[in-house]
């Protein structure tokens, strides 16, 4: 792989069937190693309880919110925290904030559709 700078192109962000608005930032078959990708959560929304197939790191930028993880009790998210999410462990996050929640996915190995499955059962988020 050569050095590089890529660019930040907000227009290429995507609101997905998660409720989660994704923006790709880095996710290259060249480096299949890892994929990182920028989530924005609009106040009030939670997102749909799902499973990847990828270990993912959660880098929470800005807002304040709530995450289930696994069997792990809601636990409260701000800025600079770091969640920890197992390959095939259930999770979501519910932004509690009047702003939007913006954290960074970190996924290894790199994400790939086919890695997510929804597993929501409606039920609300704590």
């Amino acid at each position: 792989m050569d050095p590089q700078v890529v660019r930040h192109d907000a227009s290429l962000e995507k609101l997905t069937e998660e409720r989660c608005h994704i923006l790709e930032t880095w996710n290259d078959a060249r480096d299949p190693d890892v994929a990182i990708a920028r989530a924005r959560v609009e106040p009030g929304v939670v997102t749909a309880r799902h499973v990847l197939e990828v270990d993912e790191r959660y880098l929470i930028v800005s807002g304040t919110g709530t995450v289930e993880i696994g069997t792990l009790p809601p636990t409260h998210v701000h800025p600079g925290d770091v969640v920890v999410i197992p390959s095939g462990c259930a999770q979501r996050i519910r932004n509690e904030g009047p702003d939007d929640l913006i954290f960074y996915c970190v996924c290894t190995p790199r994400f790939e559709p086919r890695h997510y499955h929804d597993v929501d059962d409606g039920a609300p988020a704590s």
